[in-house]
Parts: C-alpha cells; structure tokens; sequence
C-alpha cells in the first residue's frame, strides 16, 4: 500500500500491527481493507496507530510504542485499559472508548448472512447428503468432545478435521463439506457472553443448521429460531443439558416440516447486519480514533505507570489463562 494517495483525496495514515496470529497479514487484512476506504494506509515499524493482539510472543510488544494504541482480540481476554487507548472486542463493555467487533466477519461476510425473501427450504434440504458435520483440530473443549460422542449415539456424525476424524483423511474444503450437512457442530472452545466467533457464521454460510453452544447472548446478533442453542435448553448442568440438546436435534431431524421452518428462518436477528459487525459502524469507530486527538496511555507519567503497576494486569491474564487451559484439559463438568 502506498503512504500517499495518487489522487490526493485521500489522507495518509501511518498503522502498524502486532501480537496476531502466524498467518495474519499485516498489509491485507480486515482492518487496512476498511481504513482504505477513507485513508492511504500505510503499514510500517514507526505508526502512528498501532493495533495490537494477544497472541504469541508478539503479545507483549505493543509496549514498545508510544503512538495511539488500539487493542483487538477474538480470544477470549479483556483489554487492559492500563496498556491501550482503545480496544475493539466481543464484551458487551459500555467502555466511552470500546466497540464490540465479534470476531466472525473476519472470516464470513456479514451481509451474506442476509436471507433472500425467496429461500427455498426444501431445495436446500434435497441437497444434503450428510447428517452432520465436525470439524476441529482444538481438543481442549471438553463440552464440544463429550456431545460429539452422544449425538453419535443417534446417528454417525462425519468428523473431516483434526480431532476424531471418522473419513480417514481431513477434508480439503471446510465450506463444500458442510453444504452436504443438514447440521454442524457448532460448539466455541469455551462459553461467555458475547464471545461469538466464525463457527455459527460458517454452517449457516452454506446452508447447514448449526447446533450452537458458547455465547448465551447470542440471540441478541443471531435469530435462535433458525438454529439449535444449548443456551436455549432448560437444562442447568452440562450433562443434562447435552441430553436435551440431542433430543432436541432428533426432534428436528426426524420431522421435516422442523427442518425446512428453521431454514427458513433468517439466520440474523430481524435478517439484518447486526451493528457490531456492520463495516461501515467499525470504519466510523475507527475513524473516530483516527481523527480524536488525544494523549496515547504510552506517553503518561501517571503514578501506575511509575509503580509499574500497567504491567499487572498482563501478568494476571496470563496466569488465568494457562489456568484456564490446564483446567479444560484435565476436567469436564459432566
């Protein structure tokens, strides 16, 4: 991306990226294809704006710059108010300087989710040729592993990732495989509110009802009469509630009509782009960082920052997550 805009229309913005995953490409991503439609982004080691993740070895490396300090996350970690001047996350957080941004849209687009006025349910269902799909690689998620097994109880579930594959080899194309599946496990690596990321977005991407467990607010995004939610369930205890999730999917397997009511269901509450994920709301957002001038956390010489207090609440979410992890690998409230 050029620093300056050949057509001058354009004001030039320095940006610079750190602490995402191995695969994140800072120059083409979710946020510099928003921020070109208002500036000339330039990615460089000196920014102005600095958007920082949480990820890796590069987690910690935001603390070397002095700019304007953007926090995003698609984990599950609040921002650290001590250490950045903004923060895009999942949280319902009324923070004055927070914007809730779930992390699916950086892989589905959200206006694809939009029903047609003219969907054809019973069309869709002919074309399923799979009962449902299971794809992951993470077996952390206990709650995911255990309802995997018991759904498999009913019917063969096709597993196509990493974890208990039931094909013998890993399915190529993730999208074409669960076109072929009336549902999809849709279960997120832990349960918290607003921690929704692409595994409802996905199956219903193609067409495939997801069977959903993670963020018990979803229905403020999603429309929960087109898919199946655990947090729907009456059920308080994990293993209860697996049960009547099952017997709920067997319910809607069994009848037809079941089936083609909930397909069609627009997948987004009222079949709009929620808000949080309507990319012309986030470019607004950043735009407003962009064009708020302020004095970025990284240059105050307040008393916490002297203590070296800013350091501890890094130091805790650290703890509590290799906590957290141990945790979801050795037990299982079942």
């Amino acid at each position: 991306m050029n620093a300056t805009d050949p057509a001058g229309q354009r004001p030039p913005i320095r940006l610079g990226f750190t602490g995402f995953w191995d695969t994140f490409d800072p120059r083409d991503n979710y946020f510099t294809r928003l921020l070109s439609r208002r500036y000339a982004v330039a990615v460089c080691d000196r920014p102005d704006f600095l958007i920082h993740s949480c990820i890796g070895k590069g987690r910690h490396d935001h603390r070397r710059h002095d700019c304007v300090r953007i926090f995003y996350t698609g984990e599950n970690v609040p921002p650290d108010w001590l250490s950045t001047d903004w923060a895009f996350t999942f949280e319902h957080d009324p923070h004055p300087r927070h914007f809730r941004l779930p992390h699916w849209p950086f892989y589905v687009d959200p206006a694809k989710l939009v029903k047609p006025a003219d969907v054809d349910p019973e069309r869709l269902l002919a074309a399923k040729t799979r009962f449902c799909g299971f794809v992951v690689s993470n077996r952390l998620c206990n709650v995911r592993n255990e309802f995997f097994r018991r759904l498999s109880r009913y019917k063969p579930v096709d597993s196509g990732g990493k974890l208990m594959n039931t094909l013998g080899h890993r399915v190529a194309d993730k999208q074409a495989f669960l076109s072929e599946c009336r549902f999809t496990i849709a279960f997120e690596n832990e349960s918290h509110p607003g921690y929704t990321t692409e595994k409802i977005a996905e199956p219903m991407l193609v067409n495939s009802i997801p069977i959903y467990w993670g963020d018990p607010l979803i229905g403020r995004d999603f429309d929960t009469r087109s898919f199946l939610s655990a947090h729907d369930c009456g059920s308080r205890r994990t293993s209860a509630l697996l049960d009547e999730l099952v017997e709920r999917v067997v319910e809607v397997d069994r009848n037809p009509d079941l089936l083609q009511a909930m397909l069609a269901r627009p997948w987004l509450r009222n079949n709009r782009v929620p808000r949080c994920v309507d990319p012309d709301a986030v470019l607004d957002r950043l735009t407003q960082i962009i064009e708020t001038p302020i004095d970025p956390v990284a240059r105050r010489r307040d008393a916490a920052r002297l203590a070296g207090l800013d350091r501890v609440p890094d130091a805790v979410g650290s703890i509590r997550r290799r906590l957290l992890r141990k945790y979801r690998q050795w037990t299982c409230d079942l």
